[in-house]
C-alpha cells in the first residue's frame, strides 16, 4: 500500500504541479492510464498469500475502479483516503467507489 501512495505523490508532483499551466485533458487521461497499468502490475506481482484486505473491494481494486471512473486528482484523493482508512483498527466491510455525477443522475431518473 505504501508504495502506491509514494508513487501517486511523485506522479502528482511531477506531472501536475510542474505542468500546471500547460495542463490539458490528454495528460490527465495519460496519467490515469499510467496509474491503471501500475496498479495492474502491482496486482499481478502480489502472491495469493499476501492478499488480505479488510475491505471489499480490495484497496487495489478500489483504486483501479476510481482511476477508471474519475479524473486523476479525484481518483488519487479517493485512493489515498481509502489506503489511510485500511488499518488494523478499522472494521472493514463493503466500501464501494462513489458514483459519478452521471451515474447519480441516471439512478435518480430511473427511480422516477
Amino acid at each position: 500500500h505504501i508504495y502506491i501512495i509514494y508513487l501517486e505523490l511523485y506522479l502528482i508532483h511531477y506531472f501536475a504541479i510542474s505542468n500546471l499551466f500547460w495542463y490539458n485533458i490528454n495528460e490527465e487521461n495519460n496519467m490515469n492510464k499510467l496509474m491503471i497499468k501500475l496498479i495492474k502490475l502491482y496486482q499481478n506481482s502480489t502472491t495469493e498469500s499476501q492478499k488480505r484486505c479488510k475491505y471489499y473491494p480490495s484497496c487495489s481494486n478500489y483504486a483501479l475502479e476510481a482511476y477508471q471512473k474519475f479524473n486523476f486528482f479525484k481518483a488519487s484523493f479517493l485512493t489515498i483516503y481509502r489506503i489511510i482508512r485500511c488499518n488494523p483498527f478499522s472494521k472493514g466491510g463493503y466500501d464501494p467507489v462513489p458514483l459519478t455525477k452521471k451515474e447519480k443522475r441516471e439512478l435518480k431518473n430511473s427511480l422516477k
